[in-house]
């Protein structure tokens, strides 16, 4: 299954200078979820401070596990969104 993450950094809580000390562990951390299989895309988002992931998992309480071992969402530095997603029905065959 396919879970989208809409993350959020919690800046009301933290300095910019907190999360810039995470931010090269984070991306590595990331690449590694990529390698594995369960980070299928991941973007920057332009609205706020903050990533949507397109992950790959059994269900959204696996993809939530999964980002646990990210330093920010390990130390609570993200607000995170897990929306789980199916095929869109206009590409499936026609009756």
């Amino acid at each position: 299954m396919q879970i989208l993450a809409v993350c959020r950094r919690r800046t009301e809580s933290f300095t910019p200078e907190q999360f810039a000390a995470l931010l090269d562990d984070e991306a590595e951390g990331v690449r590694s979820l990529y390698a594995q299989g369960i980070v299928r895309a991941a973007w920057t988002r332009e609205d706020v401070l903050g990533a949507c992931l397109l992950l790959e998992a059994e269900n959204a309480e696996a993809a939530a596990a999964a980002m646990r071992e990210l330093p920010l969402v390990s130390r609570g530095m993200l607000e995170t969104q897990f929306i789980p997603m199916r095929g869109y029905r206009g590409f499936g065959p026609r009756a």
